[in-house]
């Protein structure tokens, strides 16, 4: 019998509120930031009203309820006075490379301006039409566009995504029969939160992700909501496929050439080949202000839920829009009514859990919550932790809108020049101490994400290895695909992904148990991998960051 040893673990850590739907992965943004604020809450929001019944007889029905308007120019001018004292601190309190900024109101561009660099070690500056990656942004562009569809008549909400995009299937027939367009668009489909993020960190695209959906558990269908960047992406690609064209193709026919975003596209291709582009960077060293270029992040295979890019220049055009009913300089881009349903809450997203907190809603493509004043806030985060960081957030009743991109992994910067503007603008004065408290979030969030087994330290008195032929083989996974594990010398390495192309070279911890630095978009630092042996030989691993849903185990071919 082996002797018992205390594995060490890292410090016991309790999930921060708020953020439950970013954990464990950034992949596709940082939608729920800022549900502990008073002020500028992304994800809390009030639901759609139902409908009023007939009054009684000689009553008088009840008026719509509408929010006064409560800011006025001189509150937005004000707040815009004070928007690149806000850029700047930031970006000196964070090293970032480069930032734009736009606002709008009342259908006016009153604030739009580039900071810093697009490439770090490099001199071409950021200016109002520099490209930045998107990431979940991206969803909020997404939802314009399948609006616009809906509103005039190609397809409607309800519709059944399969009908037009027949691959999908998920592990309930009904739900795959049944999922419409609002249900995938509001992540409440059933499906994990972030499944299939990791197969595409594995080299699967669109068409692969979408044939393995089947194999993930559901939760209720439509009385669940968790975050999906598959599930939403489908959706996207039912309605191009209902007119025959790519995801790229619609979005621009759609919604970025008619309101004239000439910066804009859903390809990440054009957006590599831009002229003026924001390169992405991740931190030089953790816990530094240092950032090193980091071109690898590449999310054409969820397109619609993160493979957007754009200029400020050109989301204001989009918040214009957004703002007016759906209407830009005379003309009716996306139908007014197909367009505020995307404004509406669809999902009920995260209960407060909190003395004076709101509860959290999610339309399709937006998150909806209530300000401190009861104004309905529309809004939406985005992150890549290969280097994208961005922020938009309207406030219909008032006209005012603001987007912020930044050329980093997020460690807070769009979001803490948005709170701090929105503020501003709404009290005339910081009411709170936006960066060190948005800071700690992501640090917060960062560590939470990281396995709690400490395998730096290697354990006081582990167990030997079996030796490296042991473990030598090939493996498979019914969701991850084939596996190797070669052994080159005593030393093993682990090989896995689509055509077999991530080798990752592996560090004994205790017994049986190796560890691997995990890489891409949804990497989270040292994770364990653990082989199953019997009689001298193994018959199976399991891969620790793969398994949160117990599925990370490869059995030998």
């Amino acid at each position: 019998m082996k002797k018992q040893k205390i594995i060490r673990r890292r410090p016991e850590r309790k999930e921060p509120p708020g953020l439950s739907s970013v954990i464990p992965t950034f992949a596709t943004g940082l939608a729920v930031l800022l549900v502990v604020s008073a002020c500028t809450s992304i994800d809390d929001g009030a639901g759609e009203a139902a409908p009023a019944s007939a009054p009684p007889a000689g009553l008088a029905a009840t008026p719509p309820r509408e929010v006064a308007q409560q800011i006025d120019r001189a509150d937005v001018d004000a707040a815009v006075e004070e928007l690149d004292g806000f850029v700047h601190d930031t970006m000196s309190r964070t090293g970032v490379p480069g930032v734009a900024v736009a606002v709008v109101y009342q259908d006016e561009v009153v604030y739009a301006r580039g900071f810093g660099v697009r490439k770090t070690g490099e001199p071409a500056e950021v200016d109002t039409s520099t490209m930045f990656q998107l990431a979940s942004v991206s969803k909020s562009l997404a939802s314009s566009v399948v609006a616009a569809q809906v509103g005039s008549g190609r397809i409607a909400w309800d519709d059944p995504v399969r009908t037009h995009e027949p691959n999908f299937a998920v592990a309930d027939p009904y739900v795959t029969e049944h999922a419409t367009f609002t249900d995938l668009m509001s992540h409440r489909s059933g499906l994990p939160d972030h499944g299939g993020d990791l197969l595409e960190d594995l080299g699967y695209d669109y068409d692969d992700i979408v044939s393995k959906l089947d194999q993930y558990p559901l939760t209720r269908f439509r009385d669940s909501y968790a975050y999906s960047n598959y599930g939403f992406s489908v959706a996207g690609m039912a309605a191009a496929k209902a007119e025959g064209l790519t995801w790229a193709e619609l979005s621009e026919q759609t919604i970025y050439e008619p309101l004239g975003m000439a910066n804009t596209t859903s390809s990440v291709d054009e957006w590599l080949n831009a002229a003026n582009r924001a390169s992405t960077h991740v931190l030089a060293e953790p816990d530094s202000t240092s950032w090193r270029v980091d071109d690898t992040s590449n999310p054409e295979a969820q397109s619609p839920a993160g493979g957007a890019s754009s200029s400020v220049d050109d989301m204001a055009r989009w918040m214009r829009m957004e703002l007016a009913g759906g209407q830009f300089e005379g003309r009716q881009i996306v139908a007014p009514e197909a367009l505020q349903f995307t404004h509406q809450a669809h999902a009920f997203s995260h209960p407060a859990t909190i003395p004076g907190a709101r509860d959290s809603f999610y339309g399709t493509g937006f998150t909806i919550d209530t300000d401190d004043e009861g104004r309905v806030q529309v809004a939406h985060a985005g992150a890549f932790a290969l280097g994208a960081s961005t922020d938009v957030t309207l406030l219909p009743s008032e006209g005012l809108g603001i987007v912020v991109l930044a050329n980093s992994a997020p460690v807070g910067v769009a979001e803490t020049i948005t709170a701090q503007f929105l503020d501003y603008v709404k009290h005339g004065t910081l009411t709170v101490d936006w960066a060190p408290f948005i800071a700690e979030r992501f640090r917060l969030m960062l560590e939470h994400a990281e396995s709690p087994v400490d395998y730096a330290n290697p354990l006081p008195g582990a167990d030997d290895p079996q030796p490296a032929s042991s473990y030598a083989g090939v493996y498979a996974s019914p969701l991850y695909g084939a596996a190797e594990v070669v052994a080159e010398g005593e030393e093993l390495v682990l090989v896995l992904g689509k055509d077999m192309q991530l080798r990752y070279p592996l560090t004994h911890f205790d017994s049986d148990t190796f560890w691997f630095h995990t890489s891409g978009e949804n990497a989270v630092g040292p994770t364990g991998i653990t082989f199953d042996v019997t009689a001298g030989a193994s018959t199976a691993f399991t891969v620790e960051y793969l398994d949160t849903l117990g599925l990370g185990t490869f059995t030998r071919s």
